[in-house]
């Protein structure tokens, strides 16, 4: 209870402004700076959000340039293998027909004489030959040489520039007449494939067949592919371009939303796109579920550096009071103004009374300490119905004109520390004693339901309102700035909560205070 006439040196020691605790916004660009990092965020405050590049060196770019060129490389291989086998199939008709020319000849057992007749210049000319002309360019010509390669007339015609040049890109009439295989020639710049036959009188034929029109169709069809592989490289680039970056938006996304975190907004999240892909949905999910261990981390962490500021405020400031009062009556007594011997009696017991409260205080938050540490309790079977029967017998030797009701009988076993729930009986009446006046009835319950134990304190007192009750955990709160420390109700719940239960109160103004401890049943 509150003392009725403080003592002045007390009173002074209690004016003495109390320390503030810092605010908390100097401590949140550190705290948030700190937090950004262990998160792997860009940790300053105001930064810019990153520009979004889309050069050759960003993914989508990087994306666009793989599939252009596995494109070009497959159409470039297409096109090479199709070209080749037009070419092939070409040349093996051209092979053909000149083939079925020289064996006609060959077969036909002719000489040079008999084709010399109108008849068999005929058959030549419309059987063996057809299509010779006497252009600068023939698609085919039909030139007889000796065997050293001069030309020679057929018909009485005599040889053309043409033949004459087909005679002089042949080196030897005989080799070629006896190869099965066709060679390649150029007469007048174009080009022909040209074979040989010998006639009976040992007579040479020269067939060639023109070639051109085969490469002209060749060039043609190259600069189709070209033009037309072009053109599905550019639609490839755009739909590529276009593909990519819907795909790519989550991503933008997520930067954009690791920008504002890291400017301070704490509270953005990676939304949704309309058609996610797997893997994104994923990595979204996974990196909205990190920004939320973030967010909550962080908050966890302001509210426990504001609560240790206040901590250390408060415990400074109640440390300081005792110590005043004994450094005051100290200078009392140096300066020689505590003459009387009663005065000396007084102000010796007031110092004892002074050390003794901040010794106790130094235990309790020695205890706190302790029990924000995960102590390792000594659990073993504990008789609450007989704690509970000393917390009620200590309290009617303290207050002898206070009602006690309890209501532990027999024997109720739990496995817990004793001294720990010794030191919640303890608080608990404590509480009941400091703060209600000694005639109000106390009751003490004990029951076991549901797996659980149920230890009740209720008293009858005047109760404490909304606000203060809310408060009646947190470390120094004295409602009304009444006696004691502030610490008993933080012991309560930490000792508690050590064991696996919790803690719960009711109350309103003028219908006391009732406080129930809840423990596991082991």
């Amino acid at each position: 209870m509150t003392p009725a006439s403080p003592d002045p040196v007390v009173a002074a020691a209690h004016a003495e402004p109390s320390p503030r605790a810092e605010p908390a916004s100097r401590t949140e660009f550190a705290s948030r700076t700190e937090l950004a990092l262990c998160a792997g965020i860009p940790a300053y405050v105001g930064a810019r959000r990153p520009r979004r590049h889309h050069g050759v060196h960003s993914l989508r770019g990087k994306l666009t340039l793989a599939n252009v060129a596995l494109l070009a490389l497959g159409i470039i291989v297409a096109t090479a293998v199709s070209l080749m086998g037009m070419r092939h199939y070409l040349l093996d008709q051209v092979d053909t027909d000149l083939s079925k020319t020289r064996e006609s000849l060959t077969g036909s057992r002719l000489t040079l004489h008999q084709i010399d007749s109108l008849t068999a210049l005929a058959f030549v000319r419309e059987r063996m030959v057809p299509g010779m002309d006497r252009s600068d360019k023939p698609d085919s010509i039909f030139a007889a040489v000796d065997g050293h390669g001069t030309p020679l007339s057929v018909g009485g015609f005599k040889p053309t520039d043409i033949q004459r040049a087909l005679a002089a890109s042949v080196d030897d009439p005989s080799a070629l007449a006896h190869d099965p295989a066709l060679h390649d020639t150029t007469v007048h710049g174009a080009s022909y494939r040209v074979t040989g036959a010998r006639l009976d009188d040992g007579t040479y034929v020269l067939l060639a067949a023109s070639t051109d029109a085969l490469h002209k169709g060749i060039a043609k069809a190259l600069k189709l592919d070209l033009g037309i592989g072009t053109l599905l490289l550019s639609l490839l680039a755009v739909l590529t371009m276009i593909s990519v970056s819907r795909r790519m938006r989550p991503l933008e996304d997520m930067v954009e939303t690791s920008s504002a975190i890291a400017e301070g907004d704490l509270t953005r999240r990676v939304p949704s796109s309309h058609h996610p892909t797997q893997e994104v949905e994923q990595l979204r999910l996974a990196l909205n579920s990190m920004l939320h261990q973030v967010e909550s981390a962080y908050r966890t962490r302001e509210r426990s550096a504001a609560q240790l500021r206040r901590f250390v405020a408060d415990a400074s400031h109640e440390l300081r009071t005792p110590l005043s009062a004994i450094r005051g009556y100290l200078q009392l007594y140096e300066k020689g103004m505590l003459r009387e011997p009663g005065e000396r009696r007084r102000a010796w017991d007031r110092m004892n009374a002074e050390a003794d409260r901040m010794g106790r205080l130094v235990d309790e938050l020695l205890i706190l300490a302790r029990l924000d540490q995960s102590p390792e309790l000594r659990f073993k079977n504990v008789d609450l119905s007989r704690l509970v029967r000393d917390a009620a017998e200590d309290l009617r030797a303290q207050q002898p004109g206070r009602p006690v009701t309890v209501g532990a009988d027999g024997t109720l076993l739990v496995l817990a520390d004793e001294s720990g729930l010794r030191q919640v009986l303890g608080n608990l009446v404590a509480n009941v004693r400091t703060h209600t006046p000694a005639d109000v009835p106390v009751r003490l319950g004990l029951e076991r339901e549901d797996g659980t134990v149920r230890l009740c304190v209720a008293d009858q007192g005047p109760g404490l309102a909304e606000e203060d009750a809310a408060r009646i955990f947190d470390r120094f709160f004295r409602a009304g700035g009444g006696a004691g420390s502030g610490l008993g109700m933080a012991i309560v719940q930490g000792v508690v909560a050590a064991h696996g239960g919790d803690v719960a109160v009711r109350t309103a103004p003028g219908a006391g205070l009732e406080v129930t401890v809840t423990l596991p049943a082991r």
